[in-house]
């Protein structure tokens, strides 16, 4: 072989090497594969490249599931146990069971205004003057949340909607 070609075949190799390992990989599910398109569309936001594009697949999987209190699975889930079926999915993470026990046993506190992707976030949907949240979601971006209502099942909301916005307690960092 002529020796004027190596580098031409090294530089060929190195470019089909480097655009096989590209981040635009589609993301599997239970569905079968999700593109960072229809994850957007699903979640209502713009995903990213920069976005942990594992959240929203895993989270993707338990969108529609069925209010359960108690429940912790694909079939019926209620807000903690589908923060904490995410985390550990996701990030390998062992949370507490209920919204009250991850915030004080599992999150530093954050503000409003500092949250980022993958922080949670609390509330106190009753009247009660308990200062322990009673539900809990995961923060996405642009004001939006992914969590297990008790009338809708897992779903996609806003925190300037109205009732959050009157249920607010605080943000979490997972520590």
């Amino acid at each position: 072989m002529n020796h004027r070609i190596y580098p031409f075949l090294l530089l060929l190799f190195s470019l089909v090497l480097a655009t096989s390992c590209g981040t635009r990989k589609r993301i599997p599910t239970s569905h079968g594969m999700e593109s960072r398109a229809e994850l957007s569309r699903r979640f209502g936001v713009r995903i990213t490249p920069e976005d942990h594009l594992y959240l929203y697949a895993e989270a993707s999987k338990w969108l529609g599931t069925p209010y359960r209190s108690g429940g912790n699975t694909l079939r019926g889930v209620d807000c903690s146990g589908f923060v904490v079926a995410v985390f550990r999915e996701v990030y390998g993470k062992k949370l507490a069971r209920t919204s009250a026990g991850i915030l004080k046993e599992n999150c530093r506190k954050v503000n409003r205004s500092k949250l980022r992707e993958g922080h949670l976030v609390f509330f106190r949907t009753d009247n009660k003057k308990k200062k322990e949240p009673n539900h809990v979601g995961i923060y996405l971006k642009n004001g939006k949340f992914v969590h297990a209502s008790s009338s809708k099942g897992v779903m996609v909301s806003n925190l300037s909607e109205p009732y959050y916005v009157r249920a607010w307690m605080t943000g979490g960092e997972v520590k």
